[in-house]
């Protein structure tokens, strides 16, 4: 980050991060923000990148108006 005068970084993996690793970003006072494979894969879902649907769940609802 020196290298470059990033004020700010983000290191993404799949898998998980080490404790030094946490550590070490913890004492940096969030300049640096760590995103694990869970969360990637939540961000992933929430903003709908890289997925689709599986399985799609239609609610019914009786329509009233129908009978009058």
């Amino acid at each position: 980050m020196s290298l470059k005068r990033a004020h700010k970084g983000i290191f993404v993996t799949t898998s998980a991060f080490s404790q030094s690793a946490v550590q070490t970003a913890r004492d940096l006072h969030s300049r640096i923000v760590l995103i694990d494979g869970i969360q990637l894969a939540q961000l992933m879902i929430r903003y709908n990148i890289g997925c689709r649907n599986e399985e799609v769940l239609y609610l019914k609802k009786v329509d009233e108006d129908f009978f009058e």
